[in-house]
């Protein structure tokens, strides 16, 4: 026979004890300001904006957006030097080319830093992470668009300001420079607005990095290199008008054209037929169009993503 099962008596504690017990573990209640809505969609643009110069984040993601900082900057500080060393009276280059002659360098760090700032937050699913604070779909589109849009300033408007300091450092006339780098910096701020506002979408819509990096370089060199073709034949063929017209389907010949209407800018369009005022406030809405676009198909890409 097997021995009897018996359970034990229970202890003076045990029978004592009410069935059920709540604990206290320690929890309080916030009694501290609630900073609210304004305070997140800062602090989502600052870590936005300090991601895309790799700050905060590994050593690795900081090479790639430094270097492109430094050839960003390099010439300018070459022209500084000659400048000085050659007491010349004017620059060599003028604020407004800057950006055009290195617009590869700023297509390189767009296709590098768009895909980082939105794709990784929709392929691993972490954008709701971001919902747990009180915001809305809007300050995250807001917050991104305009993280993405300063660093694009301050990689375009940086080498502009050193050669201002170095024109101001060579003793050249103190209004012409402060003219040209105030038109210099308008130009930038807008060639932010929409490369940001490209990179961006591009960027949302394909959620692999790599795939990501390879659409918004596609997205920037093809036109422009379809449209500079278009326009030697049409100058070949002596047709000037259509030069002007052709530029609207590129980005950074949008931003030439504006410039070069508005800006007091010299064209970069082949033998500089820039287009005229009437012609440039076409291209300044169609800029425009595109900026607003842009932000309203994030939006739209962030509705269907269920956000």
């Amino acid at each position: 026979m097997p021995p009897e099962t018996r359970t034990p008596a229970p202890s003076g504690r045990q029978r004592g004890a009410a069935p059920d017990v709540i604990h206290n573990i320690g929890y309080r209640k916030y009694d501290g300001i609630r900073l609210g809505r304004g305070y997140a969609r800062r602090s989502l643009y600052a870590q936005s904006l300090r991601g895309a110069y790799g700050l905060g984040r590994s050593a690795k993601s900081k090479v790639m957006p430094m270097i492109l900082f430094g050839v960003m900057c390099l010439p300018a500080a070459i022209v500084v030097a000659v400048a000085v060393s050659t007491k010349l009276t004017k620059l060599p280059m003028d604020y407004t080319r800057y950006a055009i002659w290195l617009q590869l360098v700023i297509g390189l760090y767009l296709a590098a830093q768009a895909p980082q700032s939105v794709s990784r937050d929709l392929r691993f699913r972490t954008v709701p992470l971001y919902f747990s604070r009180p915001i809305e779909r809007v300050d995250y589109v807001v917050a991104k668009f305009a993280a993405m849009a300063s660093a694009l300033f301050v990689l375009t408007a940086t080498p502009l300001l050193i050669l201002y300091a170095g024109a101001l450092l060579a003793k050249m006339d103190f209004a012409v420079q402060t003219k040209g780098f105030a038109y210099g910096l308008v130009s930038v701020a807008l060639l932010s607005l929409l490369y940001a506002g490209i990179g961006l979408v591009v960027a949302a819509l394909t959620p692999r990095r790599g795939f990501g990096v390879a659409a918004v370089i596609a997205v920037l060199t093809i036109p422009y290199g379809a449209v500079s073709t278009l326009q030697s034949i049409a100058l070949a063929g002596d047709n000037t008008r259509a030069v002007e017209w052709l530029g609207l389907f590129s980005p950074i010949t949008l931003i030439d054209g504006v410039q070069t209407a508005f800006l007091s800018a010299h064209s970069a369009f082949p033998d500089g037929y820039g287009p005229g005022t009437g012609t440039g406030a076409v291209y300044l809405l169609v800029v425009l169009a595109l900026i607003a676009g842009s932000y309203g198909l994030l939006m739209r890409r962030y509705r269907k993503a269920g956000l």
